[in-house]
């Protein structure tokens, strides 16, 4: 869309009301990463992986939907900051622009709420992100991914995350699992039990690639010995994130005690954590994610810096409910994937708060109407919403 085309949706372009719902989204499925436990079935909904949902309307009554996960576990961000940071310090910075006016966005967030070693508040900003390139989307009448110049893939294929638990759950899970491409093992610092649910996983998945994931639970030293355990599993494609994100040297060591590829997610949120990465040799992948990126332009930024350093990329999310899941597909319909993408929201949810996304067995179809190209369920969003109240 030209400029003198933005400029003629004149000033109703401009948005004028920022809503946000708290939501306890509830889980199919126990899902247990080794940095803990990210949602079950039984949980109440005070205990729940709390999920930010963005609505932003143009003063045309044009809207954009937004979401964000809070997993503290994960990173430092909690839905009561995200509710907060999006309310008292992004909404009077949103008011003033249009929903083209992405970049302007952040940088203005970068001065509001300045980043010290790494981008500051993220996840927040991936919410706003997310549902302004929404309304963009809408406004233009095109859909997402021809706003960042168009999609190479229709269609994006999944791998199945198998979360941390024993050895049954985990190869019912994997059996259930049959029609993905590729496995996420979580794996959580127990050696017994980490190599039995990878030679499980492998002896369901026959030739599939496994792809493990560590979520910083191991030392260098104790991960050398799993894999020497589990050395007669040709399949293992890479491990991820094995040490603490902070220790990026730590990183750089294991590749010279290993002969696996490693990809580094926690360790690197931004374009220039990964260039450091890089200058360190501490990675042979990286895991772009729309969420730690802080949005979408953000997370492909972090993609070219990958390519510029020789680095392959992996896809994933963090069990997305729809808008971000939707979000993340118009985004990876433009990379090159080293394997299928880790988007495990249709998964591991009890359901999705969209309608109009294709999945069939295991590939996920780029929408194609405008904006993101979802219907989102606004009426139960609103009845689900949560008090977020201190006690």
């Amino acid at each position: 869309m030209s400029t003198e085309a933005i400029s003629a949706l004149g000033s109703g372009a401009r948005i004028r009301q920022v809503e946000v719902f708290p939501v306890a989204v509830p889980f199919a499925r126990k899902f247990v990463l080794g940095s803990g436990a990210v949602g079950a079935p039984d949980s109440r909904p005070d205990q729940a992986a709390a999920v930010i949902f963005v609505k932003l309307t143009t003063e045309d009554g044009v809207v954009g939907w937004g979401e964000q996960r809070a997993l503290p576990s994960w990173s430092y961000e909690t839905a009561e900051t995200m509710a907060v940071i999006i309310r008292r310090h992004l909404t009077p910075i949103l008011l003033d622009l249009t929903p083209f006016d992405v970049e302007l966005f952040h940088q203005r967030a970068a001065k509001r709420l300045s980043p010290a070693v790494s981008n500051g508040f993220p996840f927040a900003r991936a919410a706003i992100d997310v549902a302004m390139h929404d309304a963009a989307g809408k406004l233009a009448g095109i859909p997402v991914h021809a706003l960042l110049g168009g999609k190479i893939h229709d269609e994006i294929a999944l791998c199945s995350a198998i979360g941390v638990g024993d050895q049954d759950t985990v190869r019912e899970h994997a059996i259930q699992s049959s029609d993905y491409a590729a496995y996420k093992v979580k794996i959580g610092g127990d050696l017994d039990a980490d190599a039995a649910a990878i030679r499980t996983v492998a002896e369901v998945a026959g030739g599939k690639p496994l792809w493990l994931d560590a979520n910083q639970s191991y030392r260098p030293s104790a991960l050398k010995q799993l894999l020497d355990r589990t050395k007669d599993v040709h399949t293992i494609h890479c491990v991820e994130q094995p040490v603490p994100s902070t220790d990026t040297l730590a990183m750089a060591r294991l590749r010279g005690l290993i002969d696996l590829p490693i990809a580094i997610d926690e360790g690197s949120f931004s374009a220039q954590d990964l260039a450091r990465a890089i200058r360190l040799e501490a990675a042979d992948l990286v895991v772009v994610k729309i969420c730690k990126s802080g949005g979408l332009r953000n997370a492909l930024k972090t993609a070219q810096t990958a390519l510029s350093g020789g680095l392959e990329i992996l896809a994933s999310g963090l069990t997305d409910c729809g808008i971000a899941f939707a979000a993340a597909l118009h985004v990876f319909s433009q990379l090159e994937l080293a394997l299928p993408a880790e988007l495990n929201g249709p998964e591991l949810l009890s359901d999705l708060y969209v309608e109009g996304l294709t999945i069939t067995k295991a590939v996920a179809t780029v929408p194609t109407a405008p904006g993101l190209g979802v219907q989102v369920d606004e009426e139960r969003i609103r009845a689900e919403s949560i008090d977020l109240a201190f006690h």
